[in-house]
C-alpha cells in the first residue's frame, strides 16, 4: 500500500506562526513525518527504525528536511514534540573519587584477574623514592645483615675474578702445571692442577674474608650508634625503600688532614641498579661540604668494574693501587700469600684547596 501525501492541519499551522523561521521549518517537517504515516497492514513491524525509514522516504520530509537542518544546528525544541535525548555525561576528572558501586565492581574484576593490579608507588629507577636518612638504633640488625651479605659476595670475586689482576700469579700457576706434566707425563693430572689451584684460592679467600668480616662485626659494626653517631665528624646513613633498609654508608673524619673517609657502603643485592648506591655516596659528599672538609677519600678492594665506575661517576679520581695491602684478620702465611691476593685502590675527591 502506497504512502499518502498531506500537510499539517490549519490549527497546527496557526500554532506555528509565532515561531522563528528555522524552528518553524523543523517543526513542520517533524509534524509532516508524524502525521502522514502510511496505513500499516496487520503483521507489519512497527518501531523507531520503521518510522525513521518512512520519514526519509516521505515526499514532504525529503523535500523539507535538508534546508531545515542546514539552517538550524542543533535542532531546537518544538511545542508538543518530545525533547532530544540528553548528551552523555562527561568522563570523570582525573583523581575524582569513584562511586562506591564502581569501586566494588573494580575490586571484583581485579579479584577475577580481569583488570591489572593498581600501580605500585615504589620508587622508580635513579634513586627516586628512596629515603636517605641517619641511622636509628632499631636498624642495627638490618645494617649488619646488608654489610655481611655484601662482604660475603667478595669471596668468589676475589678467588676467581681477582686472578686476572695478578699476572705473576697466573704465570706461577702455569709453571706448576708444566712441572706436573714434566714429572708425571699425565695429561689427566696436569688438567687437575688448575682445578686444585682454584679450589685452594677459594678456600683461602673464604678464610681471610671471613676473618675480616668477624673483625668488623666485633668492632664498629657491633655498635653503630657508638662508633658513628656519637663522635663528631662521623655519621652513618641508611637507604629506606618501602619501609625496609636496603643500603648503608658511613663517614668518618680525619682531622689531621681535614678529610672525610667514605666506608661501609653496601646495597642489598635485590635492589641494585636503582641508583641507591649513588644516592648514598652523594649523601657523604653533602656531609663533607656542610662540615667544611677539604676532600673525601675512600679505599676499596672491590673487583667488580661497576663499583669503580660508581666512584668515578661521583667525581672521585683514582689515586693508585697496591698489591701489598693487608686486610684485618690476615696471618701473612706462605699459603695465604700464594693463594690469596687483593688489590687495594685509593680514590680521592677534592672539594676545595687548602
Amino acid at each position: 500500500m502506497g504512502i499518502q501525501s498531506g500537510h499539517p492541519s490549519p490549527a497546527t499551522q496557526h500554532s506555528l506562526q509565532g515561531l522563528a523561521p528555522g524552528t518553524r521549518a523543523h517543526c513542520e517537517v517533524s509534524l509532516c513525518a508524524q502525521g502522514n504515516r502510511p496505513s500499516r497492514p496487520a503483521g507489519r513491524p512497527s518501531g523507531p527504525g520503521h518510522r525513521a525509514q518512512i520519514a526519509t522516504t516521505h515526499p514532504c520530509a525529503r523535500a523539507r528536511l535538508s534546508p531545515a537542518i542546514s539552517r538550524v544546528s542543533p535542532a531546537p525544541s518544538c511545542p508538543g514534540l518530545s525533547a532530544p535525548p540528553p548528551p552523555a555525561a562527561p568522563p570523570p576528572a582525573a583523581g575524582a573519587r569513584q562511586p562506591r558501586s564502581a569501586q566494588c565492581a573494580i575490586g571484583r574484576a581485579r579479584r577475577r584477574r580481569l583488570l591489572p593490579p593498581p600501580r605500585s608507588h615504589a620508587g622508580p629507577p635513579g634513586g627516586r623514592g628512596v629515603c636517605i636518612r641517619e641511622f636509628r638504633p632499631a636498624e642495627q640488625e638490618a645494617a649488619r645483615r646488608i654489610f655481611y651479605d655484601g662482604i660475603m659476595e667478595r669471596i668468589p670475586n676475589t678467588a676467581f675474578r681477582g686472578l686476572r689482576q695478578h699476572p705473576r700469579t697466573q704465570l706461577l700457576y702455569a709453571l706448576l702445571a708444566a712441572l706436573c706434566f714434566a714429572f708425571t707425563r699425565s695429561l689427566l693430572l696436569t688438567c687437575l692442577v688448575p682445578a686444585g689451584l682454584l679450589g685452594l684460592r677459594y678456600y683461602y679467600s673464604h678464610k681471610v674474608i671471613r676473618a675480616y668480616l668477624d673483625c668488623a662485626l666485633r668492632t664498629d659494626m657491633a655498635d653503630i650508634e657508638h662508633y658513628y653517631m656519637k663522635p663528631p665528624g662521623s655519621c652513618f646513613w641508611v637507604a629506606v625503600l618501602d619501609g625496609n633498609v636496603v643500603g648503608i654508608v658511613a663517614a668518618r673524619a680525619h682531622e689531621e688532614d681535614n678529610t672525610v673517609e667514605l666506608l661501609r657502603m653496601s646495597v642489598d643485592s635485590r635492589f641494585r641498579g636503582k641508583g641507591i648506591a649513588k644516592a648514598l655516596g652523594r649523601k657523604v659528599l653533602e656531609f663533607a661540604v656542610v662540615h667544611n672538609y677539604s676532600a673525601v677519600v675512600l679505599g676499596t678492594t672491590a673487583v667488580k668494574v661497576a663499583a669503580h665506575k660508581l666512584y668515578e661517576s661521583l667525581g672521585f679520581r683514582h689515586m693508585g693501587a697496591s698489591d701489598h695491602y693487608v686486610l684485618p684478620g690476615m696471618t701473612l702465611s706462605l699459603a695465604e700469600r700464594l693463594f690469596f691476593q687483593v688489590r687495594y685502590h685509593r680514590y680521592r675527591l677534592q672539594l676545595r684547596e687548602e
